[in-house]
């Protein structure tokens, strides 16, 4: 077995070394898992809540699954509202709207869907899209449509990390991780 590489991050305090892991011939990244790391979760979202603070919002959107536990522990320190976006439709969802994203990490196409019952949550309402990491964008900007179509006005774009050398904009964001080439 060969030896995994890794790369270091600091969120607030929390340092973590991220696995490298090859998504495309001769390009590998750095992956930034919260899921079940309590402690990354929540100074994850007292950065975000501090760089969220002064911006004015109703709701917090994100994408399953990853950036769920983010989400929730952000949605509780601002007092907010939140909203998943679920990848699988299920008859209790009711009448969605859906769009499709390809994402980088699962480098297959995905739909996602906006709960019936949360559309009220967004509609009228300025939300903030929260990831985990955007690379390509393309998850943001399937919530970004949707959020569109469910008549809420997109006032940011949050996540913890951007990444590679695509230019993020106004994204707020704790850091940056680079693509690392073999």
């Amino acid at each position: 077995m060969t030896e995994r590489e890794y790369y270091t991050v600091s969120i607030g305090d929390v340092e973590r070394r991220l696995p490298l892991f090859e998504v495309a011939p001769g390009v590998r990244i750095a992956v930034f898992n919260l899921l079940g790391d309590t402690e990354v979760v929540e100074a994850a979202a007292r950065g975000l809540a501090d760089k969220l603070g002064g911006l004015e919002h109703e709701a917090l959107v994100t994408a399953e699954t990853k950036s769920v536990p983010l989400v929730y522990e952000l949605a509780r320190l601002l007092g907010k509202p939140w909203v998943v976006l679920r990848k699988a439709y299920k008859p209790y969802m009711g009448e969605t709207i859906a769009d499709e994203t390809h994402s980088i990490t699962t480098g297959a196409p995905q739909t996602l869907h906006l709960d019936e019952k949360d559309r009220e949550l967004v509609g009228g309402r300025r939300v903030v899209l929260v990831d985990d990491v955007i690379s390509t964008g393309s998850t943001v900007e399937a919530m970004r449509r949707l959020m569109e179509r469910a008549g809420a006005d997109v006032v940011a774009e949050a996540a913890v990390f951007t990444e590679g050398d695509a230019d993020k904009g106004e994204t707020i964001t704790l850091g940056h991780l680079p693509l690392f080439e073999s």
